[in-house]
């Protein structure tokens, strides 16, 4: 390929197609008779690279078929691929074996727990402890990687800047060196090295090998863009061999030398004790780390020779010289103001902007739908935005497309990782009942016996009716008593026998144990099931491999730490689909779609953040202090997410696609989206917008509208047996207001459930349930302990019934005041002979062959004989008017029972006429919490019903609703009082916003 004293540096243009390019380049060249390409060695960057170059090599020859080469792979720590054997080969007992990831994990947590008791710090928790040991082993091996030294953590540059660093990146580094060289002497201690230090003494030996020896046969290292500096030596090493070459991806030979040089010196030259890295360097640049690498292998770029041929599907050569304008620096970009119209055109390439990341993953599986339709035709969906990856596969199986995401997804989203999540949730965080469900309706659990696991299931679902509403204490206890509730208690006892040694402790416990533990609880719930899948696969090997070495260093661990342990390292191990999708389509990650080519390719989540995403400073190491010893700053990971956006805008075709909102909000364009609108100007763009899909989003999953007349307000109509129903002393004024809410309550029997784990805090219904059980309970309790002070005995009940921090912050001190005032309001009446006689009793009573019934929260006997009924309020209680216009009968209802003496008491049945009616509420007046109202007309009150007509008023109501509708035929009008102040339980049901407006221009209409 090239005289031995000149180095062989090629570079593939993005237009041309990396793995096409490169294949139909090497077979006409290394391909020999009888032997095909098998003596040729190709050095790839890692698996993924050699399985597209395979695929390559198939499509260029076609049904012939020949001999491939031989492919190695360089390893990426990143990825978790190691070196293949050529690089490392059996016999390299030269080289000290590397040390076990997980060990050194654990290891150096041990250490950072002794350093910071040694340096008088307080200790970190076991989880912040385990993930600041995962930071400072990935720091680690940046340093390692980048050829740094431990000493030069020490040395003259880093001293020198500690004078500008603020006090928490001071400790940061004291602590970092003091783990790091007590790692050292560990190391020693084992005869291990790290598995970067092993990686570049690798790459050292094959180098001096090669030197000393020239191989054989040609090697040829192909798409390798790590500019490591072990890695950066080997290459030129390589492309010095007189058999040997390197071909690099879209290094821009085009770009001019002016425009070269703003990229910055990229450790060119370095002032003696200056910091490697220049602040002006362009670490975002698409090319600049392929500039570092060339300085590290010490080539010119003018050495670098353009690869001669083009793969298949090649894009027009124009969309090279386009996307060296697109990313051009700064300076160099002011050459857009005199750039020509048709070299700002990107021929081939669209822009599509949806409303809502929903739409752009609908609109992403319509593309490949439609491109599938065109025989042979290859897409690609590229987006780094793992989410909206899943949607697009879920999308696309409306037509039983299956597309395999090749970047995976994390072990803790998988079935098997999110049931060892759950149950590790529950022994982290107790028996919180919406994890409690979570983890025993998991679809893993009793899958293999479909009679049992619907059993199974059956039995959940009973258990959490029950269930809902406030959290009960976190014990097993109460949860007992709603398993009695629920008639399960024989399946809750199977299912408490294995969750019960996960809450076994609150101290310290062997991470190893834990592990055990939560081990036998998957296989007793799931069986072999846990394990039976690729996800289940991965999860037994992370847990042999932490169990192992947890064991061996003695890892004790808090269990409300296990689950953020956990959590922690499986989201590190990504699961990917065992292969077998469509043949046509793939969808890959930024790291899997190097090298990828495709015919079509759609990048998806073009939004800041998103692609490129935001760079993770080292929570260690100061920026500052990474550019003085030669490391990349946290920026150089934009310049890798814009090299594969540049890789990618070399297809034949190219969809940019966005969303104006995503989960969280509005979101902004990324910054490349906004250079391809500013390089082709505001109408060139609109000649590049993809509209057909837009367009059609909204008939995708609806019919076309069609002129029609608007819904009808609901007038359900039940038979005369349907209408047969109780009336309840709080329903009556819903019957009459809404008589659609009473129909769908009472009739239909639809009712809204309460949710799991609910919180009084922020539910008003809740919240008042809460007093009264509060006070029924404090009355009860009162007549063996008549002394019993009340707001005492509320925090307590407070306390047993595990009220959220914020109800427990703000609403405690509100409720215990108007408790307070309660209290000696009841005693006060007490010395004046009013008795508290009953509260919480039930009653009904017969009134025109319906039944009526309902519980008032209290009955008194007042001094002359007659009944006073009291309900509580959290809130303001309804005022007088809303009582005379029909809005709030409970208390007139209630008071009709008690005249009819149908409220019955352990003494017996109540007697005597309800003179009396009272609403007691919690709420705030005239300074202070807890006021008395009286709902009739009396006192100063202008409006109300008069205490003489108070209950002959209610009566004539009740009359008047079971006549129209419980023994009439009236129908059951949905809002018919508009003015009525009901719940909206059922404001979907009745379709309320669909015929409201419509009412309401009505009645606009018929008044004018």
């Amino acid at each position: 390929m090239g005289e031995a004293q000149t180095p062989d540096v090629y570079s593939i243009a993005a237009h041309r197609g990396f793995a096409d390019a490169l294949v139909a380049g090497l077979v006409p060249r290394y391909s020999e008779a009888g032997f095909g390409l098998a003596r040729l060695t190709l050095l790839v960057p890692s698996s993924r690279a050699a399985r597209t170059l395979s695929e390559a090599f198939v499509r260029h020859s076609g049904e012939a078929g020949l001999l491939m080469p031989r492919m190695v792979m360089v390893g990426d720590l990143e990825l978790d691929e190691a070196l293949g054997n050529l690089l490392d080969p059996l016999g390299a007992n030269d080289i000290p074996p590397a040390v076990e990831p997980t060990q050194r994990w654990l290891e150096l947590a041990n250490l950072i727990e002794e350093e910071s008791a040694d340096d008088g710090q307080p200790p970190l928790p076991g989880a912040a402890r385990l993930r600041l040991a995962r930071d400072m082993a990935r720091a680690m091996d940046r340093l390692l990687v980048e050829d740094v030294s431990p000493d030069q953590l020490t040395g003259e540059a880093v001293l020198d800047m500690l004078g500008d660093l603020s006090v928490h990146w001071k400790k940061s580094l004291r602590l970092f060196a003091r783990v790091e060289l007590r790692w050292r002497e560990r190391l020693a201690e084992l005869g291990r090295v790290d598995a970067a230090t092993r990686r570049n003494m690798l790459f050292e030996r094959a180098m001096m090998k090669w030197r000393e020896q020239t191989p054989e046969h040609p090697i040829i290292a192909a798409g390798v863009t790590s500019a490591s500096p072990a890695l950066a030596r080997m290459l030129r090493v390589i492309a010095d061999l007189p058999n040997g070459a390197v071909i690099l991806p879209d290094l821009d030979l085009s770009m001019s030398d002016e425009a070269w040089d703003e990229l910055g010196r990229a450790g060119a030259s370095v002032e003696p004790g200056g910091e490697v890295f220049g602040k002006k360097d362009a670490l975002t640049h698409p090319q600049y780390h392929l500039k570092l690498l060339l300085e590290r292998m010490g080539i010119n770029r003018a050495e670098v020779q353009q690869w001669h041929r083009k793969g298949e599907g090649a894009a027009p050569p124009a969309r090279t010289h386009a996307i060296s304008s697109l990313f051009l620096p700064p300076q160099a970009s002011q050459s857009w103001i005199s750039m020509e119209a048709d070299k700002r055109r990107l021929s081939g390439v669209r822009l599509m902007t949806n409303a809502t990341s929903e739409e752009e993953a609908q609109a992403i599986a319509m593309l490949v739908r439609e491109a599938l339709e065109q025989p042979e035709k290859r897409i690609a969906v590229v987006s780094a935005d793992r989410s909206l990856a899943r949607r697009v596969t879920q999308h696309l199986e409306r037509w039983n497309i299956v597309a395999d995401d090749t970047a995976g997804k994390p072990l803790s989203l998988t079935p098997a990782g999110r049931l060892f999540g759950l149950l590790s949730g529950l022994a982290s965080d107790g028996l919180e009942p919406a994890a409690l469900i979570a983890a025993l309706g998991h679809p893993l659990i009793q899958r293999e016996d479909e009679d049992a696991r619907r059993a199974w299931l059956s039995a959940l679902r009973q258990f959490e009716y029950e269930l809902r509403g406030p959290s009960p204490a976190p014990e097993f206890e109460p949860l007992r008593n709603v398993a009695d509730k629920a008639k399960v208690r024989e399946w809750w006892d199977g299912a408490e026998a294995i969750l019960s040694p996960l809450l076994g402790t609150s101290d310290e416990i062997s991470l190893a144990d834990a592990l055990d533990i939560l081990t036998t609880a998957a296989e007793a719930l799931a069986g072999e099931a846990v394990w039976a899948r690729e996800d289940g696969r991965a999860l037994s090997a992370m847990v042999e491999d932490v169990r192992l070495h947890a064991r061996a260093q003695n890892t004790r661990i808090a269990p409300a730490d296990l689950a953020g342990v956990l959590r922690d390292c499986m989201d590190a191990i990504s699961v990917r689909p065992p292969y077998g999708g469509h043949p046509r389509v793939s969808i890959y990650g930024l790291l899997e779609s190097r090298m990828a080519r495709a015919d079509l390719i759609i990048c998806g989540g073009l939004n800041e953040g998103t692609w490129p995403q935001p760079p993770g400073a080292d929570p260690l190491l100061a920026p500052g202090i990474l550019r003085a010893l030669g490391v990349p700053g946290a920026e150089f990971r934009i310049g890798l997410s814009a090299h594969d956006l540049a890789g990618a805008l070399g297809a034949p075709e190219v969809v940019l696609s966005r969303a104006q909102r995503d989960t969280e909000g509005p979101t902004l364009a990324s910054r490349f989206w906004l250079r391809v609108e500013a390089l082709l100007g505001e109408a060139l763009a609109e000649q590049h917008r993809e509209t057909s899909i837009p367009a059609l989003m909204p008939l995708l999953d609806r019919a076309p509208e069609k002129p029609s007349e608007s819904y009808p307000r609901p007038k359900p109509k039940p038979s005369e047996q349907q209408r047969q129903v109780k009336i309840s002393a709080t329903a009556l004024d819903r019957l009459l207001g809404d008589p659609y809410q009473f129909y769908a309550r009472e009739i239909l029997g639809l009712k809204s459930l309460d949710p799991l784990a609910a919180d009084p805090f922020g539910d008003p219904a809740l919240r008042g349930t809460l007093v009264h059980d509060i006070l029924d309970a404090w009355h009860k309790a009162r007549t063996h302990d008549p002394n019993l002070a009340l707001v005492p005995f509320a925090e307590q009940q407070l306390h047993e019934k595990q009220v959220h921090p914020l109800f427990w912050g703000l609403w405690r001190p509100r409720i215990c005041a108007a408790l307070e005032q309660f209290e000696k309001w009841v005693d006060d009446a007490a010395k004046e002979g009013r008795e508290v006689v009953a509260t919480e009793v039930w009653g009904e009573m017969m009134f025109e062959g319906v039944r009526v019934m309902g519980k008032p929260d209290r009955i008194d006997r007042l001094p002359d004989g007659t009944l006073a009924i009291v309900d509580y309020k959290t809130g303001s209680p309804p005022s007088a008017s809303q009582v005379e216009a029909g809005y709030a009968l409970q208390l007139g209802l209630l008071g009709l029972i008690a005249d009819m003496g149908a409220f019955e008491t352990d003494k017996g049945p109540l007697s005597g006429d309800a003179t009396g009616f009272e609403y007691w509420s919690l709420a705030k007046k005239t300074g202070e919490f807890g006021f008395v109202d009286v709902p009739m007309k009396v006192g100063r009150k202008r409006s109300g019903l008069l205490p003489e007509d108070f209950l002959h008023e209610h009566e004539r109501y009740l009359r008047e609703a079971i006549s129209k509708y419980i023994k009439g035929t009236a129908p059951f009008t949905a809002k018919e009082n508009p003015d009525y102040p009901g719940y909206t339980d059922y404001d979907q049901l009745m379709r309320l916003e669909e015929w409201v407006v419509g009412l309401a221009s009505d009645e606009s209409e018929q008044a004018a």
